[in-house]
């Protein structure tokens, strides 16, 4: 990925137009702006956009990884059924394959989410399609 792929006014959707952004309370993203944009650096492919339930939330606490509960010294106040998050797109397929997958936001999940997830997956769980 280019540096100029990872600008916000760069970065493209998994429906190919520009990324719109996740959410900003909580402040979402791996480099907590608000969009689920990605780099090399990001092991974990933060690019999808969800709409978390307490279904997922439950689920990842079970797969160590814990979204809900406060960590105030990291500034994170967990989250709660219906805020958006950027996932990790291996994370969301994941729960997808268990039935427990949160609904996505296409305008706002990277396309680089399309590189993990099949695409139909992710269409099927679309909240902000007509």
């Amino acid at each position: 990925m280019t540096i100029s792929e990872n600008t916000i006014s760069e970065a493209k959707n998994a429906l190919g137009t520009k990324l719109e952004t996740c959410g900003t309370e909580p402040m979402t993203g791996y480099f907590r702006d608000g969009c689920c944009r990605t780099d090399a650096s990001d092991r974990g492919s933060h690019t999808v956009c969800a709409r978390v339930t307490a279904e997922f939330l439950a689920f990842s606490k079970g797969r160590s990884n814990d979204l809900s509960t406060p960590r105030l010294e990291l500034g994170f106040a967990g989250l709660k059924p219906g805020d958006r998050w950027c996932l990790c797109a291996s994370r969301w397929l994941e729960a997808y394959e268990a039935g427990a997958a949160p609904h996505v936001h296409l305008a706002a999940t990277h396309e680089r989410a399309l590189d993990i997830v099949p695409r139909d997956a992710l269409f099927r769980f679309a909240l902000d399609l007509s």
